[in-house]
């Protein structure tokens, strides 16, 4: 929730905090690196010292980095705030790794499940709530309120989740958590700045391929390290790697969605298509999605026990296509949008469902929490580029009153 609650805020953000539309993206750019780091580092100290306390860790680090946000009133400090933020991203690794430990065998799948559904869950729900809090507050209270929640979670962490077994002993290959840096930041920075750059940029396409250039680095190095922080004999695990395609995939359907549908039911009525919906009301739109998912993710945790991991998946892919040919052919309706908003729920939260168990049915117990945390990078590095490629198309079809064209 946190790593979306801000999309809809952006254009206050950037009024209050004074800034340009170049700077206040950095808001969200700077979650999404952060988050993209420290997700597989996290998974690998937690797999090494303990899922419990690498939890403790990243919570607290979440909930200052909230505090920050909340008091912020420059954009140097807001920045530094989300990037401390995106330590939340590591939580669904090490999440994972908790509930595959200390489970009974039969209740993995189904825990599993829940929780891969909640991070679709709470990306529909910050796009939602967004709008209520910005009508009747100021932006502070999009960080105020989630760190009193966040404060609760890492009291009752501390005070009911037990600490995992399972450990992985080694050192932190250091080198390699660098060079996995260095290159996600070249991909996210370029993809996050392509927009006002331009796709075919020098600078767009020489920062992509400085990343490629540091991925191959970090692959070699990672092959010849006696404690890798990613085991590239895992990665290349037909069931981890198909997986990771999949999340990668799945990862930009449900981001571009974020930033279409809103987009698409606030244009006014007057320019032949859309809404003319508030920010808030193009938020309700997002509802039926976000239900969708709560309900759909439990859903496909029981399939996969049943059937196995691969049928809520590719089940699950199937409706997020129907949801987008849907939303292609038939959008001059409410109804049409709705319905597409609810497929589009049902299908992610299947698909997410099964992701992780995939992950998890694929790799040994102490390598659960890097894994999966690989996995959720994929999902994010997706949608970065399923948020801006969107963003690409539409401020290319631009009409004389600024508003892009319906096709």
């Amino acid at each position: 929730m946190l790593q979306s609650l801000v999309v809809p805020a952006l254009p206050t953000l950037q009024r209050d905090l004074h800034t340009t539309p170049s700077g206040v993206a950095w808001i969200f750019t700077a979650y999404l690196l952060a988050a993209s780091v420290a997700t597989p580092i996290a998974g690998r100290l937690g797999d090494m010292f303990g899922k419990k306390r690498t939890l403790v860790v990243v919570l607290s680090g979440l909930a200052a980095g909230t505090l920050l946000a909340a008091v912020a009133t420059t954009l140097p400090v807001m920045i530094a705030a989300r990037t401390i933020q995106g330590l939340g991203g590591a939580i669904f690794p090490l999440a994972f790794g908790i509930v595959r430990d200390e489970f009974p065998r039969e209740r993995v799948a189904g825990g599993i499940a829940l929780i891969s559904g909640l991070l679709g869950v709470g990306g529909g729900l910050g796009i939602v709530l967004a709008g209520p809090i910005l009508a009747h507050l100021d932006y502070h209270w999009l960080f105020w309120i989630p760190l009193a929640v966040i404060v609760v979670t890492v009291v009752a962490t501390m005070l009911i989740i037990p600490e995992s077994p399972v450990r992985a002993p080694g050192d932190v290959d250091w080198t390699g958590a660098v060079l996995l840096s260095l290159w996600l930041v070249c991909l996210l920075v370029a993809i996050s700045e392509a927009p006002s750059w331009g796709w075919l940029s020098a600078r767009t396409l020489g920062l992509i391929a400085v990343g490629v250039v540091l991925a191959v680095a970090w692959i070699w190095t990672e092959t010849r390290s006696p404690s890798p922080l990613v085991d590239m004999r895992m990665m290349q695990l037909r069931g981890v790697w198909t997986t990771n395609l999949a999340g990668f995939l799945l990862g930009i359907g449900m981001y571009s969605s974020f930033v279409l549908i809103p987009q698409f039911v606030q244009t006014p009525v007057s320019n032949g298509y859309g809404f003319g919906s508030s920010v808030t009301q193009a938020g309700l739109f997002l509802i039926p999605s976000t239900i969708a998912m709560m309900i759909a993710s439990p859903l496909g945790g029981r399939l996969s026990g049943r059937f196995g991991s691969k049928v809520p998946l590719v089940l699950g892919s199937t409706i997020t296509m129907l949801a987008f040919l849907l939303l292609a052919v038939a959008h001059t309706e409410h109804w049409q949008v709705y319905l597409s908003s609810l497929l589009l729920g049902t299908g992610i939260g299947f698909a997410f469902a099964s992701m992780a168990n995939l992950i998890v049915e694929a790799v040994r117990p102490d390598q659960t929490g890097v894994a999966t945390g690989m996995n959720t990078v994929m999902r994010t590095i997706g949608g970065a580029i399923g948020a801006q490629v969107v963003a690409s198309i539409l401020a290319a079809s631009l009409l004389a009153d600024g508003l892009p064209k319906e096709e």
